[in-house]
């Protein structure tokens, strides 16, 4: 298994996609604009309370108050508040927390009013970025990610990720961070840690109490409400969490990222630095690793998979809907039930993928095609949660109902990813859109695939003159493509008459072939 990192720069913003195996599974978008991402910390004030909700509203600087439920608190809230208002008058200038006496811990059945008033001061952290109508999610229970551990102030906890199966493994990483963990302070050790040496988890903590610190330093001084603490550049923060032995690329089309880049790769991973190369082509980098094209065709209401099989994805504003179709495809299998499981196989891989890549969150509902087979409905929810099981955000997979719907719930954190994959048709009235030529070109070439299965000796394919000419032009081309892979040439037709979607395949006796 490979993973590339594609990088694209432009003055507005930065795009990141990540490939496996050739595969675009994420996509991320940098607008540098956004100042309230998931890991931010704002010193910031109670606008109120609102004791209904159990919860308080607060005024991060957003255009909408930011929403802090009791929940969020932490349990360690009066040792926080306390801190926060000492260093803000400059009466503590130890950030340190080994001498910090701690205050007794909140009950977790509490009201907000017993703990939280208006105008309070407040150092709180966005763990939701604001999504539609509502604004940011905030926590007080706050934590800074590094590479390979997490450190949480006012806490003693030290927890290993449950990813990390080995016992041994645990213990030894338990007994490690013990020893170098401050008092006061608490330890998540992430997955990435498993096999790691003293010296490079000490590297991590150092580095993340020189941030803790830095932003100790700016309460003093900062005005209500403003940033304290950022989250690292969107380059570093993907780094951070995704970055592993299985990378074997990251291009950039960008000189000063580029170098950004490869020293953080540097820090984190030095044996890995040789992976990141500056990009230098006048063809566009997403062109080049097909990017582009997968955007095209992953993107949008219909999504097509192998042998004729499709998804449609529909958004509401409280879930997503996900239907599972068969299409026109030839089958060689026994049965129907067999022909079901195997295009629902096919469609919980390509859904894992999309859900990851479009970052949809929420509840998810899949109607997979009915099985009558208790032990295919089981193979189908097993063979989902693996492909689920690399996704970074939270989720969790109910098995299947009796109407073969497959629920899913899925952290969101932030906006989805929505990309505009349709067209102006140049054949209708002003505002008709169609569907961009590479989607199009991909179903002409399902199609195509689909009759050469059928031994037909000659194909000749009808389109507008377009299409006809996307797939004639250029060196080598769509059509070159094709005679490489099935050793038949196929003649290509401009029809003047065809609307700008329209195409048909013909016969050797021009006979059309529905």
């Amino acid at each position: 298994m490979d993973k590339e990192l594609i990088v694209r720069s432009s003055p507005q913003h930065v795009d990141f996609a990540l490939l496996k195996d050739g595969k675009l599974i994420e996509l991320h978008k940098d607008e540098g604009g956004n100042n309230f991402s998931v890991g931010d910390v704002f010193i910031a004030k109670i606008r109120k309370t609102v004791p209904g909700l159990n919860a308080a509203f607060v005024n991060v600087g957003y255009e909408k108050d930011a929403f802090l439920h009791y929940h969020d608190l932490g349990p360690k809230l009066p040792s926080l508040l306390k801190f926060t208002k000492r260093v803000s008058t400059g009466k503590l200038n130890d950030f340190f927390l080994k001498d910090f006496p701690n205050e007794k811990e909140i009950d977790k059945n509490g009201s907000i009013i017993d703990v939280l008033k208006s105008n309070q001061s407040l150092l709180v952290q966005i763990v939701k970025e604001p999504i539609s109508t509502k604004g940011p999610r905030i926590s007080s229970e706050l934590s800074i990610a590094g590479r390979y551990i997490v450190l949480v102030p006012f806490s003693d906890r030290i927890s290993i990720s449950q990813k990390i199966e080995d016992k041994a493994e645990k213990d030894r990483l338990k007994r490690l961070v013990k020893s170098i963990t401050p008092p006061g302070f608490g330890i998540i050790v992430r997955t990435v840690a498993e096999g790691k040496k003293v010296a490079e988890l000490d590297k991590d903590l150092q580095n993340l109490l020189g941030r803790w610190t830095a932003m100790c330093k700016k309460l003093n001084k900062a005005h209500h409400p403003s940033k304290v603490l950022g989250e690292l550049n969107k380059a570093s923060s993907i780094l951070r969490d995704i970055f592993n032995d299985t990378f074997t690329s990251i291009q950039v089309d960008d000189e000063e990222l580029y170098h950004q880049i490869k020293d953080y790769v540097q820090l984190i991973a030095p044996n890995k630095e040789s992976i990141v190369k500056l990009y230098q082509s006048n063809v566009p980098i997403f062109e080049k690793f097909g990017v582009e094209r997968q955007i095209k065709t992953s993107f949008g209401k219909t999504v097509s998979m192998a042998k004729g099989a499709y998804l449609v994805v529909e958004h509401t504003e409280a879930l997503h809907v996900v239907d599972v179709n068969s299409g026109n495809r030839s089958n060689k299998a026994n049965s129907q039930e067999d022909t079901a499981l195997e295009v629902n196989m096919i469609a919980a891989q390509e859904i894992a993928r999309q859900l990851r890549l479009r970052d949809m969150g929420g509840i998810i509902v899949v109607d997979f095609i009915d099985m009558t087979n208790a032990e295919n409905r089981k193979t189908l929810y097993n063979y989902l949660r693996d492909e689920m099981k690399d996704d970074r955000a939270k989720h969790k997979i109910l098995p299947p109902s009796k109407f073969g719907l497959i629920q899913i719930t899925r952290q969101r954190v932030r906006p989805e990813m929505n990309i505009k994959t349709r067209e102006d048709n140049p054949n209708g009235v002003k505002g008709e859109e169609v569907e961009a030529p590479i989607v199009l070109v991909q179903k002409i070439t399902q199609e195509l695939e689909r009759l050469l299965k059928k031994d037909y000796k000659k194909l000749v394919l009808n389109t507008h003159p377009f299409i006809a000419a996307f797939l004639t032009k250029g060196f080598p081309s769509i059509r070159s493509k094709w005679f490489v892979e099935h050793k038949k040439w196929v003649k290509i037709m401009p029809r003047d008459a065809y609307t700008y979607l329209e195409y048909h395949f013909f016969d050797k006796d021009g006979n059309q072939i529905n």
